[in-house]
Parts: structure tokens; sequence; C-alpha cells
């Protein structure tokens, strides 16, 4: 196990409603305040998403991502900044014509998935390496479009950290290592509980953990009612954890957390009653080797 546990707070993700929580954070103001409730708590990274502050939908917005690190870096200039590449990867296929695509289609070049990545330079970016069905669409990440992505955060002086929700995409990882794209050590975060993806269990778990390279920093975690036994298993195992409104927004079985604050307030009682001690955000710059 890590002699210091870094928490990871994913404060609101792209899919998370207000149906499903009527607290979720959506306007940037209201992003970066969870973020900053979250690092309070003893987060030592926030994964940040943003949202249309009129609709609550999802948003590649570079105003919203520059509005929300600029509100948390006034407040807190140590916590580390983890911002999503994922939106924009996704294919809904037309019912009429399946090679045509419908209405909930997000695909766009790479290059625009990462713009927000390159004008605001934030510690980590996210890179998604997964290529899979997700509910009625499809996510798709080819690896030349990883890589033109991967190239563009490397450039942005941004660590990439490396999303996988199957066995293929900790193979596809290891292909970008060899091939320089990558750099070592990589940062890897294991996904599990998405349908068709890895399933919440420790032997799977534990399995996608020994197949990562030797150096790697890792963090794991579930969804949903696993949310808080799979973020124990990645500690167990030798891991970091997450935990966030994004994945999770009950603190109980039938009662909702009150906020990304307590989720992580949640997570750290538990590390620290198995014995292990939370990583501050520079202890976690370290371990992760990112610039002070």
């Amino acid at each position: 196990m890590q002699p210091k546990v870094i928490i990871t707070c994913a404060v609101t993700g792209n899919l998370t409603t207000r149906e499903n929580h009527p607290g979720l954070p959506v306007t940037p103001e209201e992003i970066a305040d969870a973020c900053l409730e979250a690092a309070d708590a003893g987060a030592a990274i926030a994964h940040i998403h943003v949202r249309d502050p009129e609709t609550a939908k999802p948003s590649m917005e570079l105003k919203h991502y520059r509005e929300v690190v600029e509100r948390i870096r006034a407040k807190n200039s140590a916590l580390i900044l983890n911002v999503t590449t994922g939106p924009g990867g996704r294919y809904h296929p037309s019912d009429e014509n399946p090679a045509v695509a419908g209405p909930r289609t997000t695909l766009m070049r790479p290059e625009k998935r990462v713009e927000h990545i390159t004008a605001l330079k934030p510690d980590i970016a996210t890179l998604d390496l997964n290529t899979m069905t997700f509910g009625n669409e499809v996510v798709i990440n080819t690896p030349g479009n990883v890589k033109i992505m991967a190239d563009l955060i490397n450039e942005a002086g941004s660590k990439p950290e490396l999303e996988v929700f199957d066995t293929g995409h900790i193979v596809l990882a290891q292909d970008l290592m060899k091939a320089g794209v990558l750099k070592s050590p990589a940062m890897f975060t294991i996904v599990t509980g998405v349908k068709y993806g890895f399933p919440s269990t420790t032997d799977v778990m534990a399995t996608a953990a020994r197949m990562l390279p030797r150096d790697a920093v890792w963090t794991g975690f579930g969804i949903g009612r696993m949310s808080f036994p799979m973020a124990m298993q990645a500690y167990l195992l030798g891991g970091h954890v997450r935990v966030g409104l994004e994945d999770n927004s009950y603190i109980a079985k039938g009662v909702l957390a009150k906020g990304n604050g307590e989720l992580v307030e949640r997570a750290r009682d538990l590390i620290e009653k198995l014995g292990g001690q939370i990583a501050g955000p520079s202890e976690a710059r370290e371990i992760l080797g990112l610039a002070a």
C-alpha cells in the first residue's frame, strides 16, 4: 500500500444530472467552489468537467474552463487541477442509417478536444484510451487521435492521465509508450463499473493493476454504490483513490451526499481507519512528478 494516498475528487462529470443530485455543481462558480470544498476536505487533485450554465448539459467551452481555473487559483494555488478531454468522442448511429451520425453524436477533431489544455496548461489532462459501447452510443478514441491529443498535452506541459476501462486500453497504452508517444512513469486511472468495461470486483482491479507498467502511478474507482468499496480496493492494492459526484451521489444507501466535500471526508476517514495517510498537494506533486 502507498505510504501516502492521493485522493482525487471528480466534482461534476458530464453524465450526472440534477435529477441524480440536486446540488450538482453546474456553473463555473459552483464547480470551482466544489473543487475548493473537496480540497479543504483532503483532496489533492480536482478532476474538472464544465457545463453550460443555462442548460447544465456538458460543455467544451474554453471560457467556462478558464473561469473555473481562475476562480480556483484565486483562492488555492496548491490544489492539483486535472482537466478532462473526454467530451467530443461519442458517436450515435442514427436509426435510419447507422453510417449517418445521430443527434447525440459529439465527435470532433482531436485538436479541438484539447484546445482548452493548450490554452490553460493545467497540471494534468485526462487522456481516455477507450473505444467501447457506452449506453446506446460508441465512444471512439482511435490510436491516431490519441497520439495527436497526447502530443498536444505534452507540448502544453500537462501530464496525461490515462483512463482505462478494459484490458485492451492498457495494451494500447503500452504500445504508445513503446512508440515514445507516452512518457514513463505514466499516470493511470482504472475505471470500473461502466457497463461493457471493467466490472467493479477485486479480481478485475487487481488484474488491471498487474498489467500496468511497474513504475506507473495509478488510481482506481467504481461508480454508483461501488464507489467506496472500489476506492478502498484501490488503496489496498497499492493505488490511489477517487470519489466525487461524477461517480456517485450517495453517502449511504438512500442518503444523498451533502456534496463533494462529504464524499472526500468519507474516503479520507476510511483510508485513515485502515492505517493510511493522505497526501497533501505538495506530496502528490512529488509522487506524480509534477512541477511545484
